[in-house]
């Protein structure tokens, strides 16, 4: 028997940063695939609307087009590799390939986030598999975890950074006391930000994220429309130095919680303590947090983003896919995907402690019917604290909370807004109960 491996031919979809970046891989390894792992990894065919862009990265004419169709046509392509992003054409790309017995490699979150379910369906049928470790935590394995690594633990929390973008804005507020537009408008002019940020500081990016990764660590279906989502554009230098004050950092986290009502999963500001493994992921460097009832606390450090490390996830999920096609071996179809299993538990049963900024009148009497106001919704205050940053005629004035639920604090959100004194509700940032993450783990003994 002729054990000499076979070529497997690869197309690529997308030449921008990720693209970019996996054709580099490729031409750089592909010795050192073909002597570590017996893998002759080849790009057959890739894809870009701009033909310069092949010349750049290396690409002959002749396995150049600017029509993905010409891809996932090619009879001797093994494995397509999605990096357009966004769901159209994606999601005819994945199609197309899948019912041709293609194997499919991608980092679209948003895709996934929603449409998972129903490719992974027809990737089942065509006995093709869906390979996605990029598009939930750029370069950090987390997914190979979940799926491999810790599969034999109930998973009982997962949260992260998911998204370097916020998590750069937010470090820069938190160490220069800058405000959330001026670093924006520093992240952009530095690239850290795109020209529409809104995927990103909105919080569409990891929310996308983490339906991804609670699907896979609950074995349940989890799409992004699931997700409670909010951005960190409220979120003031007032407002991360007073976090500061009281022993908190700022983030914006994706939580999933698998809990006996169901799975509570959410992406917002949270405020969490200092001395908690993610409050000291600084930058645009992403964290994913895991909690199973086994292995107790683990958390994966890495680059989210970015041109090679993103690419180091794609190759990644490539060459497992090569290294049973390249010795003539079956490759596993795709599982059946998860139903929905679990309820999606309604963010309005969360029960938490919650920090409030109120902006008021700077007159004697303000606060009363203002604490009044929080008596009669029945959520208890445990501090109020006056900032010195009014004009004389208003003032900023601080609230923690006791444990409320979400569904008491948003309407006294609402006849807070309303009463004469109160000229905004300027923040609410939920402050998070880290020691519930770990609830139902075994003790280490």
């Amino acid at each position: 028997m002729d054990s000499t491996p076979r070529t497997v031919n690869v197309g690529l979809i997308g030449l921008g940063t990720v693209g970019g970046g996996v054709a580099r891989l490729i031409a750089r390894h592909r010795d050192e695939y073909l002597s570590a792992y017996g893998i002759d990894l080849r790009i057959k065919k890739a894809s870009a609307l701009e033909v310069s862009r092949a010349a750049e990265l290396g690409i002959a004419p002749e396995n150049f087009t600017t029509d993905w169709h010409d891809v996932v046509a090619d009879p001797d392509i093994d494995i397509v590799i999605e990096l357009i992003g966004g769901e159209h054409p994606a999601t005819e790309i994945f199609e197309a390939a899948l019912t041709s017995g293609k194997h499919m490699v991608s980092a679209n979150k948003a895709l996934l986030g929603r449409h998972v379910e129903r490719l992974a369906k027809l990737a089942a049928e065509n006995g093709v598999q869906i390979r996605c470790e990029a598009s939930a935590g750029g370069g950090i394995p987390i997914v190979n975890a979940l799926e491999h690594a810790l599969v034999g633990n109930e998973i009982l929390t997962v949260a992260g950074i998911l998204n370097g973008t916020t998590n750069y804005i937010l470090s820069r507020m938190d160490a220069e006391g800058l405000d959330f537009d001026e670093v924006l408008a520093d992240a952009q002019r530095l690239g850290y930000a795109e020209a529409d940020p809104t995927a990103d500081v909105d919080g569409f990016d990891a929310a996308s994220k983490v339906a991804i990764l609670s699907s896979i660590a609950f074995h349940t279906r989890v799409t992004t429309d699931d997700v409670y989502q909010e951005g960190i554009r409220k979120v003031s230098a007032a407002d991360i130095e007073q976090a500061k004050s009281l022993g908190y950092v700022v983030k914006l986290l994706g939580i999933a919680r698998n809990t006996a009502d169901g799975v509570d999963v959410r992406v917002h500001p949270t405020m969490i303590p200092a001395n908690h493994m993610l409050a000291s992921v600084n930058g645009a460097m992403n964290a994913v947090y895991v909690v199973g009832d086994a292995v107790g606390e683990t958390m994966f450090y890495g680059a989210g983003a970015g041109s090679f490390p993103t690419a180091s996830a794609v190759v990644g999920d490539v060459l497992e896919l090569a290294d049973a096609i390249s010795h003539n071996d079956r490759v596993q179809a795709e599982i059946e995907p998860f139903g929905r299993v679990l309820p999606i538990r309604s963010v309005e049963d969360l029960a938490t402690r919650y920090y409030i900024r109120l902006v008021v009148d700077d007159e004697v009497g303000t606060l009363a019917p203002v604490v009044d106001t929080f008596a009669r919704h029945g959520v208890s205050i445990s501090t109020i604290n006056q900032l010195h940053d009014g004009d004389g005629t208003k003032c900023s004035v601080v609230f923690l909370t006791h444990t409320a639920t979400e569904r008491d604090l948003q309407a006294l959100r609402a006849d807070l807004e309303a009463l004469e004194p109160v000229r905004e509700v300027a923040s609410v940032i939920r402050i998070e109960d880290v020691d519930a993450w770990a609830e139902g783990a075994e003790a280490n003994e």
